[in-house]
């Protein structure tokens, strides 16, 4: 049976049952079904959204929950009977709670918090008073962990006590009884070494662990680096707060690459999906860069401007100017957009500036040289054109040093374009800032009020006594 099939059928036994209204029916249907097709049938049907996550085993509901866009989980908590949301946010894990909480306003929050657990509350309490975007609004409390002088026969009594209720058993965490993170072992050495043997026996102290107030993004990379599917998360005095797992780092891989992509276009994040943003936030969201590139654009009115005697009496010159700016901004999108991956994935680093600049300038002067003679080139072939009578006359019999003028300009101003670029990204993250904001709208307008200067300059330099 194909995927779409095997997908209709659950819709359709779903639709069936909830018509029947055999509750007992749908909790049974709705616990045998993967995680990702019970999201699927609450996007499908979004009427029937709390009767589905109240119609399932709790365990298997906050699996649910957890993996739902946060629009989804808000609606969803509002329409929840207090019991069931009780129920509902204690079962989640830590880290999951609290990524979901801090999505909401903080009145909301007050009110969800009184519904949990007292243990789970001072958790959840203690996760949200760390900074916004730290590793310590990911961590989760629950983890296994022991002591150097336990043998490995103590570790699997250990494991076998408490290990259900943690997130993972893939690594166990070894502290002394200060609480200090001496160490981390993978299960499996565990399992494999003889049951008489003592953890300090295993241990080598090549430990690799996360400050709690790390950020998110700094986190994702030491992951990706260190092939980890769980990392310890400490303090500044080295005591062991909780863990964050590889599952909760593809939630930040995808949210930073969302946020990233929409920065890139020129557009504040939405942070949460498209069709879910209020109208009127979505223009709030929009409208800021538009003002800023547009007030920037005005810079090109005034370039103009400023040469306007030198169009008035080479009009011809003013054909140039959209191709003369496009290219520009062109190259300079285009290395924008490079580097900025290139930051994101590691592949750049702030100490790589002058090999970055280094390749944007040949690149630079490269992809200049080959339009500006293909713009050389275009101007040659209307002249000749224009000399048999085919098409009218625009150049005159100064087209040599017109050609020439857009030929030079064209390297110059897709030279500016990449080293802006490329530049411009690098020099925002050495502020600290957030290199996405160097998106391509925003180097495409300071190239384009550049670019005219550049342009006219070189324009003047060849033409000054012939049309000038």
């Amino acid at each position: 049976m194909s995927l779409e099939l095997e997908q209709r059928s659950i819709k359709d036994q779903f639709e069936q049952l909830m018509q029947e209204n055999n509750l007992q029916a749908v909790r049974a249907f709705l616990d045998d079904q993967n995680i990702s097709d019970v999201a699927d049938l609450i996007y499908e049907y979004p009427e029937h959204e709390a009767e589905i996550i109240a119609n399932m085993s709790i365990n298997r509901a906050a699996a649910v929950f957890k993996i739902l866009d946060v629009s989804r989980q808000k609606d969803i908590v509002q329409e929840l009977s207090s019991y069931k949301t009780a129920e509902l946010l204690n079962e989640l894990q830590p880290d999951d709670r609290t990524d979901f909480l801090e999505e909401l306003p903080k009145n909301v929050i007050r009110d969800l918090i009184k519904l949990l657990d007292p243990e789970e509350r001072k958790v959840t309490l203690s996760m949200l008073g760390y900074p916004e975007d730290s590793i310590g609004r990911l961590m989760t409390p629950d983890y296994i962990y022991v002591y150097p002088f336990n043998t490995i026969e103590q570790v699997l009594n250990t494991i076998r006590k408490v290990g259900k209720n943690t997130e993972t058993i893939d690594v166990i965490y070894v502290v002394n009884r200060q609480g200090e993170l001496l160490d981390d072992l993978r299960i499996r050495d565990i399992i494999l070494a003889s049951p008489d043997k003592r953890i300090d026996e295993l241990m080598d102290e090549r430990v690799i662990a996360l400050n709690v107030n790390d950020d998110q993004e700094h986190a994702s990379e030491i992951f990706k680096m260190n092939n980890r599917v769980a990392l310890p998360v400490t303090d500044s005095n080295n005591i062991l707060l909780g863990i964050v797992t590889i599952d909760d780092m593809f939630w930040v891989a995808n949210e930073e690459f969302s946020e990233d992509i929409q920065k890139i276009g020129g557009t504040e994040a939405l942070n949460e999906p498209y069709l879910d943003v209020p109208l009127l936030k979505l223009v709030r969201k929009r409208v800021g860069w538009l003002i800023v590139l547009f007030v920037s654009e005005m810079l090109t009115a005034t370039a103009m401007s400023y040469f306007a005697d030198e169009i008035q009496k080479a009009v011809v010159l003013s054909i140039f100017v959209p191709l003369i700016m496009s290219s520009g901004g062109n190259s300079g999108s285009q290395a924008s957009t490079l580097i900025i991956q290139a930051l994101a994935v590691g592949d750049v680093t702030l100490a790589d500036w002058w090999r970055v600049m280094r390749r944007e300038l040949l690149s630079g002067v490269l992809l200049g040289g080959i339009l500006g003679t293909i713009g050389f080139i275009r101007i040659f072939v209307w002249h000749q054109l224009m000399v048999h009578g085919v098409i009218e006359n625009l150049y005159g019999p100064h087209w040599f040093f017109i050609a020439l003028s857009v030929g030079i300009s064209l390297i110059g101003v897709v030279l500016w374009g990449t080293l802006s670029g490329s530049m411009l990204p690098i020099i925002i993250k050495k502020l600290k800032g957030d290199p996405a904001v160097s998106s391509a709208p925003f180097v495409a307008t300071l190239v384009d009020v550049t670019g005219l200067v550049i342009y006219f300059s070189i324009a003047y330099i060849f033409l000054k006594g012939i049309l000038l």
